[in-house]
């Protein structure tokens, strides 16, 4: 990347607040080479050193779209919900809202098999069978489990097997998920902020996790190059050893 380009990225990065980070309490030792000061007792995070980890998770993500990979999208914050299920949503990938279910990656086996009674007690309610073979009181039983299954199952219903990558908003937030696919190797994009353990991600972007523009920016980027991938235009990177 130019250096023209990496000044207007940084500029970009700016305009959305991606420079802003949590209280210097409560910054994570890793984070201290990526914080530029502080202002207001208010970290500021070095976008100068942003700019070049989005283009590297983004050149990773394009090679996942070339190769037509599956990437689970993930964040339990409410506020940011909406915003990660359209991203999902744009690129047809599965994604994880509110809470993460444990096991969802470690014990997948199990998940498929909430998953397919989710899906068994869908069809059978709206095809009408359930109604031939159940009573009212029944019914309603089934459809409040099927609500149930829906809250934790319906955004990875589409999901045969282990995803090749996890999208995760605020890494710390969604230790969980980032514990289990540390322990199956499958590789993380994380968008974190100044609390967050910058070695828990495979491809790290620093940056305001906390705001709905900035989290929209990194989001609408990283769907972008996930498409011009899947276009045929570029080939996965080799992973490189993050610098703490």
């Amino acid at each position: 990347m130019s250096d023209n380009q990496t000044n207007t990225l940084v500029d970009a990065l700016f305009k959305v607040g991606a420079h802003f980070g949590f209280s210097r309490s409560r910054r994570h030792a890793t984070m201290k080479s990526l914080v530029y000061g502080s202002k207001n007792r208010t970290d500021i995070i070095d976008l100068t050193q942003t700019a070049p980890m989005l283009e590297r998770a983004l050149l990773f993500v394009r090679g996942l779209g070339a190769e037509g990979k599956r990437v689970i999208f993930v964040s339990g914050k409410p506020e940011m919900e909406g915003l990660l299920k359209n991203a999902a949503s744009e690129i047809d990938m599965p994604y994880v809202i509110g809470r993460w279910i444990g096991g969802t990656l470690t014990n997948f086996s199990q998940i498929k098999k909430r998953v397919k009674r989710m899906q068994e007690l869908t069809e059978e309610r709206d095809t009408g069978a359930s109604a031939k073979k159940y009573t009212k009181k029944e019914r309603v039983l089934f459809d409040r489990e099927i609500a149930r299954l829906e809250t934790n199952f319906l955004g990875i219903s589409s999901l045969e097997k282990l995803p090749d990558a996890l999208i995760v908003i605020d890494t710390r937030h969604e230790d969980i998920a980032v514990a289990e696919a540390k322990t199956l190797n499958i590789p993380i994009v994380g968008i974190m902020n100044s609390d967050c353990d910058l070695s828990l991600a495979s491809y790290p972007v620093v940056g305001n996790d906390a705001s709905k523009e900035s989290v929209t920016f990194f989001l609408d980027r990283i769907v972008e190059a996930y498409r011009e991938g899947a276009a045929g235009r570029v080939a996965t990177p080799e992973p490189e050893e993050k610098k703490v």
